[in-house]
């Protein structure tokens, strides 16, 4: 570890901590419906929308109503991009003559972009034509992460308000989101991508002349567009096979430092934004202090074990940190804060190759997933995650004072306890259920390309991040297959849907009920106590999937390696 290194990680969460109250308040004036500058130029498009589509931005909705339209809007989505991926072969924009995807894999793919996951089992290049990428692929990039913003606004108003029946309205959430923050951000961030050397035309391949005299085909197409809604909205699906480790994603020093800010722009601006929706901002930046307290330990283990170096090749006296599926354009420290922010984020972009990291350094992006990606989180997605945490959290406080649980004004009795844990027990069911699966059914033992602990830990790397929605891989898994593209779209489906539902309940059922001040005998929730309460919690729950899997995978990865022998 270095100087450098540290004063890059330290100087990145000191920029995010000055942008957060700014972020959270132009979230805060959309969460209200209010103005803001650019509704001057995009009001009339934003009502245009509404006409169009003959929807009334101020009628409300309880949460069944805003749980019912939110999922027809996905799962129309998902048909069209279907549709498109399936015809991509006779549809226009298509310069290298690309054939439609197999039915398997256009099911996977539609499902991974719907829900924010951007899994893919395919290399991008040579798999999607421009049209595919532009039309079936970033469309979801907007309307996903729009998505997951709204639904955290449907939450902060389940907290904030009283004795109500309605959490707002799906569309005017949606609409408003995507027009006045990931649009215009995104096209200021593709044009500095652009400048900085990243390509967006419609052409397929440009040829050129190597060094050596030889020629080379390079592709090409619509990247910068893709490049920023890619990391803005956390969805990490890259144009490229490479991802954001591929020099026309994330070509230089400064690229990639953007990219990670804007990986967690919005997650930081949104625990201001909670704080504000309840009357006490106290309360978000005590959420974003466990957020970035469990941000800074996975980024510490991850950045020693990668700058400690491989312990075998230490054995045969090769010194030095671990390189392996890293860019020397980057670097260890920059790659390893890179693994923890997409990590801890559901974004799944990678400058690195998190199958080449060591052992204890590839287990903490496997962890952050497993504790429900809240950790900072996807847009939208890791609030409303952590909060449901946070519901159990002060249910324990409760319990430890001896009087019904409160927090932020609400009283947090069993229904509620009841939908948090189910909404949080679907990871560790159907990331251990279907990693167990996988590794005994012949399929499923048939995609690791490394046998033993490795092998194990990249199938539960796979289940993990669909499940959690992040969209990264051990990239040694063979996934490209009927088997492993039919479960994993199911796994994203449930690891997305079946928790934003029970969310969305405890949305409705805390709207309605009436405010409860604060007294003697609350349980604080905004000092060090409340905050080390939650980090504890979340590390628990967290351990629900993560011991079972710890002797055969990372742990057991480690030990072989420091033993001197090849895993």
């Amino acid at each position: 570890m270095t100087f450098q290194g540290w004063l890059l990680i330290l100087g990145f969460v000191a920029i995010l901590l000055a942008l957060t109250k700014p972020v959270g308040a132009w979230l805060f004036a959309l969460y209200e419906g209010r103005r803001t500058p650019l509704h001057i130029v995009l009001g009339p498009v934003e009502r245009g929308f509404y006409t169009l589509a003959g929807i009334d931005p101020n009628a409300e909705q309880g949460w069944r109503r805003y749980a019912l339209h939110m999922l027809f809007f996905n799962v129309a989505l998902m048909a069209f991009t279907y549709a498109v991926l399936r015809l991509q072969g006779v549809l226009p924009g298509n310069p290298q003559g690309l054939a439609g995807l197999s039915p398997n894999l256009a099911f996977n793919t539609a499902i991974s972009f719907t829900t924010n996951t951007n899994w893919q089992s395919y290399g991008g290049e040579s798999t999607m034509s421009n049209l595919s990428q532009m039309l079936g692929l970033t469309i979801h990039n907007f309307l996903s992460a729009a998505t997951g913003i709204a639904l955290a606004f449907a939450l902060f108003r389940g907290f904030a308000r009283r004795e109500s029946k309605a959490i707002g309205n799906f569309w005017a959430d949606m609409t408003r989101v995507t027009l006045y923050v990931l649009l215009p951000i995104s096209i200021v961030y593709a044009l500095f991508l652009i400048a900085s050397g990243v390509p967006q035309t419609m052409a397929g391949v440009v040829d050129v002349q190597t060094l050596e005299g030889a020629k080379q085909s390079l592709l090409l197409g619509p990247v910068a567009s893709q490049e920023a809604i890619k990391m803005l909205g956390t969805n990490g699906g890259g144009f490229f096979n490479a991802n954001s480790a591929h020099p026309f994603e994330n070509p230089t020093a400064l690229t990639n430092l953007i990219q990670m800010l804007s990986i967690f722009l919005i997650g930081f601006g949104l625990t201001w934004t909670f704080g504000k929706a309840v009357g006490n901002t106290k309360q978000g930046w005590a959420i974003l202090s466990a957020m970035v307290i469990l941000f800074l330990a996975g980024v510490t283990v991850t950045y020693w074990q990668e700058a400690a170096g491989n312990p075998v090749l230490q054995h045969l006296g090769v010194a030095g940190g671990n390189m392996e599926g890293k860019e020397v354009r980057f670097g260890i420290a920059a790659s390893a804060l890179f693994s923890v922010v997409t990590t801890a984020a559901s974004c799944g972009a990678v400058n690195s190759m998190h199958d080449s990291f060591t052992a204890l350094g590839g287990m903490i992006p496997l962890f952050n997933m497993q504790l429900g990606e809240v950790v900072i989180g996807g847009v939208g997605a890791g609030i409303y995650g952590f909060l449901l945490f946070a519901i159990l959290a002060v249910f324990v406080a409760g319990l430890m004072v001896g009087r019904t649980p409160e927090y932020v004004g609400k009283k947090i009795e069993s229904r509620e306890v009841k939908l948090a844990v189910l909404a949080i027990a679907v990871l560790p069911l159907m990331i251990l259920g279907l990693t167990a699966l996988s590794s005994v059914l012949q399929q499923g033992l048939a995609g690791p390309l490394n046998k033993g602990p490795h092998g194990f830990s990249e199938i539960l790397y796979a289940f993990t991040s669909a499940v959690a929605n992040n969209g990264s891989a051990f990239a040694g898994l063979t996934a490209n297959t009927p088997y492993y593209n039919g479960l994993l779209g199911v796994a994203m489906w449930v690891g997305r849907f079946f928790i934003i539902v029970p969310m969305l309940a405890i949305a409705g059922s805390l709207a309605a009920k009436k405010y409860t001040p604060e007294s003697a005998g609350s349980f604080p929730t905004t000092g060090g106590l409340w905050v080390g309460l939650l980090v504890g919690i979340i590390l628990i729950l967290g351990g629900l999937t993560f011991l079972p899997g710890l002797a055969l995978g990372p742990i057991a990865d480690h030990l072989a390696m420091i033993s001197g022998k090849l895993s």
